[in-house]
């Protein structure tokens, strides 16, 4: 009898901390199992991981775009390669910014951000970088609104980097420095590179940083061979002065190209590289994703943009926008009309 009381008395007390425990975020106050007194429950904490793709990461913006439109709002981001990019101009309340300069890229204007080099890569980022220090405030991770997380890889030992403080452009920096395209970058007296290496799609880190419910994006499900060589009309709507920059660029970097693998030549190390990039990128996906899966997929078809189709941000924008249309009422149902707040204004 004694330890039966004992039992009932553990069982009590394990039940009444379970249900004081408090953590972040509005509150709905619901009946305990005592049946008298009122406990607060916190609501689910969304998390919203942003995968990496190059230029096809301009679909970001059209995920978060309808995200906010439904009236879901992500309380933890987290990215990877060009996902940390368009992650922290969220996190920083700058994503507005960041969209109206990607829809003004051209050609000519992302060949301009390039300073190219074969010393550990082919593209610096210099230029780049100072790019985002003149035209987008810089600070530190911790300082951001919203909780913000970026992955890269420990060059030398191969281990996952979460990046969760110190500025805000090195650690997108060093999140989308992609193997033999950007150099690595120096953090803390390691070299980093592309997060994507590791881990493409962040589900882990956003669990990590105490989401309950995980979006992810994925861009790479999709992904096809491409054509190698531009075809007679392609070269002929490129502006004649792009053409003959691009055509002397190290490693033919002009002969990357959208499409599908029709041209039987034999491609440019570029093009190998880049292919050899996507292969592994969806191979790792799927392996992280089967052991930390998301509890929501959004993924956009991206199959025809190239890696360096920086220019091509409207398309991308837009088939975000699509993909996440579809997974409203997925979102909906997961998430509940209580979770939901209204609108932006």
């Amino acid at each position: 009898m004694r330890r039966a009381l004992i039992q009932v008395s553990v069982w009590a007390y394990c039940t009444f901390k379970k249900n004081l425990r408090l953590s972040r975020g509005p509150y709905n106050f619901v009946s305990s199992s005592f049946g008298k007194v009122t406990m607060p429950r916190r609501q689910p904490a969304i998390g919203l991981a942003l995968g990496s793709g190059s230029a096809r990461g301009w679909s970001h913006i059209g995920v978060i775009r309808v995200l906010e439109r439904a009236g879901i709002v992500p309380d933890i981001v987290c990215g990877t390669s060009i996902g940390s990019l368009v992650g922290a101009a969220y996190a920083d309340g700058q994503l507005e910014r960041l969209e109206s300069w990607v829809r003004s890229l051209t050609w000519q204007s992302v060949v301009g951000l390039l300073d190219f080099t074969l010393d550990g890569g082919l593209i610096q980022g210099n230029k780049l970088l100072a790019f985002f220090r003149a035209h987008f405030n810089d600070k530190d991770v911790t300082q951001l609104p919203k909780a913000f997380g970026a992955v890269a890889t420990e060059l030398i030992t191969g281990r996952e980097v979460w990046l969760r403080k110190g500025s805000v452009i090195d650690a997108v920096r060093a999140s989308f420095a992609l193997p033999g395209l950007f150099t690595p970058a120096q953090l803390d007296g390691r070299l980093v590179v592309d997060g994507g290496l590791v881990n493409p799609v962040p589900v882990s880190l956003c669990r990590a940083m105490g989401a309950d419910i995980v979006i992810a994006v994925d861009l790479n499900s999709d992904l096809k061979g491409r054509q190698f060589e531009l075809d007679a009309e392609s070269a002929q709507t490129m502006p004649g002065a792009l053409a003959s920059i691009l055509g002397k660029l190290p490693l033919d970097l002009g002969r990357l190209k959208s499409g599908p693998a029709t041209s039987t030549d034999m491609p440019s190390i570029f093009d190998v590289l880049s292919i050899s990039l996507n292969i592994m990128q969806v191979r790792i996906t799927r392996s992280r994703l089967a052991g930390e899966p998301a509890d929501v997929m959004i993924r956009p078809h991206l199959a025809d943009f190239a890696l360096m189709d920086y220019h091509r941000a409207a398309p991308a924008i837009a088939e975000g926008e699509r993909a996440t249309e579809q997974a409203l009422p997925e979102l909906r149902e997961l998430i509940g009309a209580g979770r939901l707040a209204g609108p932006p204004a």
